[in-house]
């Protein structure tokens, strides 16, 4: 055990250090292993749809320097790079077209940073595709604890993915590099230091959000790899007086914080998404497409719609522009208009046709927004909203939506993520490329070398 240096009588960083060490050697039963393919078969979907968009394509330029040389797979540009490069544009890359995983209760979304940075440093150093997936495992399990225990008020100014996210991709190369446990320590105490990330990032239209992403998985990386070397850290950076708890959030509880580690997976129970947009509008759009199969009315029936949710979810999507992709993705209002008019929120609806659509344009100028008390009291844990639409034949129809599909109460079955795969790599990748990947995906795992994934793609997309 790492000693501590705080006042507490044991330092939350021991607890997750001791458990990255010996996560190498301990038994993972196959469902847990089978939820670690899930998200990486979910990660490497987004990854592929984000990868020649902006601002991945943008860095592939800004790092020309680091790219197109050493052993770390770019993916969906043919190229190898620098672990960093890697780490930073692919995890920037997969959060991009925003069709990433959750964690909930941590508000958090933990493949873009977590497995960005696993892989990048699985593949420096030749590791398993065993050592993928626990890399992956305790990255998602130590990062979504701390997540946990900082929120809600952590939320309010801080993009958990960008702080919290420099954590989890530091442990899971702690895990890739076989970090001993005072190492592994010492990789998380720097992480913290690094762990930044602001909102107004994605309350603004700019191409920030994304690099949170990446730049958490560039750190973490950084920050393991200083701390194989030597390089120390502040042990007490979670819970100090000057420290992460202190500065980010407000009576957080640290001691529970390592609760259940190796017992208790947190893996297991992330959000999927079934929409290309930002989140916290998931459940108005359930919402709405119900209320529209189960009355069978038409978008031209509907005269004006009211949606109540959270808070969170009106100051972070209630903007009243949707001219760029980047307005539509956190606008409420847009959102559920296009689920309206076109059955469904994927990756084409952000184009200039779809934004400029005078149907969607209709609807969301009907549509009113309100902080709905249930929905309210219900966050974080659950993530509902209140859809009442009025019908132009003065029928109102409406539906209290209490969680999102998708949610680990309302999961997407193991097809209906291999169908969401294949829709997003394709922009890759041919249909047949795309469904060989998937199927090397689903038997990760054993001595085989991690970096067969990248070869793969690359050899595909060398093939055309």
């Amino acid at each position: 055990m790492v000693e501590a240096s705080s006042h507490h009588t044991v330092s939350p960083i021991s607890e997750f250090a001791t458990y990255l060490a010996n996560i190498g050697q301990m038994d993972i039963d196959e469902p847990v292993l089978h939820q670690a393919r899930r998200v990486l078969i979910d990660y490497m979907a987004a990854l592929l749809a984000g990868a020649d968009k902006e601002p991945a394509s943008n860095l592939i330029q800004a790092l020309d320097e680091e790219v197109g040389i050493g052993r770390c797979s770019v993916t969906g540009h043919s190229v190898v790079a620098l672990p960093r490069a890697a780490a930073l544009i692919n995890g920037t890359a997969s959060h991009i077209v925003e069709f990433d995983d959750i964690f909930r209760d941590g508000i958090y979304h933990p493949g873009c940073p977590v497995i960005a940075a696993a892989i990048a440093a699985c593949e420096q150093v030749g590791a398993s595709q065993d050592t993928l997936l626990r890399s992956i495992i305790a990255g998602y399990e130590v990062s979504t604890r701390i997540a946990a225990a900082i929120q809600p008020s952590h939320y309010r100014y801080w993009h958990t993915t960008g702080t919290v996210g420099t954590f989890g991709a530091a442990a899971a190369v702690a895990v890739a590099f076989d970090l001993n446990a005072n190492q592994a320590a010492h990789a998380l105490a720097t992480a913290g230091t690094f762990a930044a990330g602001l909102q107004q990032a994605f309350r603004s239209d700019a191409m920030s959000k994304p690099l949170h992403a990446g730049r958490a998985a560039e750190g973490g990386y950084l920050a393991a790899v200083s701390a194989r070397f030597g390089v120390t850290g502040a042990l007490d950076v979670l819970e100090g007086d000057a420290g992460f708890g202190a500065a980010m959030s407000t009576d957080v509880d640290w001691q529970r914080a390592p609760d259940g580690l190796g017992d208790h997976y947190n893996i297991a129970q992330m959000t999927v998404k079934n929409h290309g947009c930002c989140g916290h509008t998931f459940a108005a759009i359930d919402g709405a497409l119900y209320l529209r199969d189960l009355h069978g009315f038409s978008v031209d029936d509907i005269d004006s719609i009211r949606v109540g949710t959270y808070q969170v979810a009106l100051n972070v999507t209630g903007n009243l522009r949707h001219t760029t992709p980047f307005e539509g993705k956190f606008n409420l209002r847009y959102v559920v208009a296009h689920a309206l008019v076109f059955g469904s929120v994927r990756l084409n609806a952000f184009d200039a046709d779809h934004l400029s659509d005078p149907v969607i344009k209709r609807l969301v100028d009907s549509t009113e927004l309100f902080c709905d008390p249930k929905a309210e009291e219900a966050f974080p844990e659950a993530r509902g909203a209140h859809v009442s639409i009025s019908l132009k034949n003065r029928q109102m129809v409406e539906h209290y939506q209490p969680t999102r599909i998708g949610d680990p109460d309302a999961a997407l079955s193991d097809q209906q993520l291999e169908s969401k795969f294949v829709e997003l790599a394709e922009e890759c990748l041919t249909p047949g490329q795309a469904r060989g990947l998937l199927d090397l995906l689903w038997q990760v795992g054993g001595g085989r070398p991690s970096a067969e994934i990248g070869t793969y793609i690359r050899a595909c997309q060398a093939s055309g």
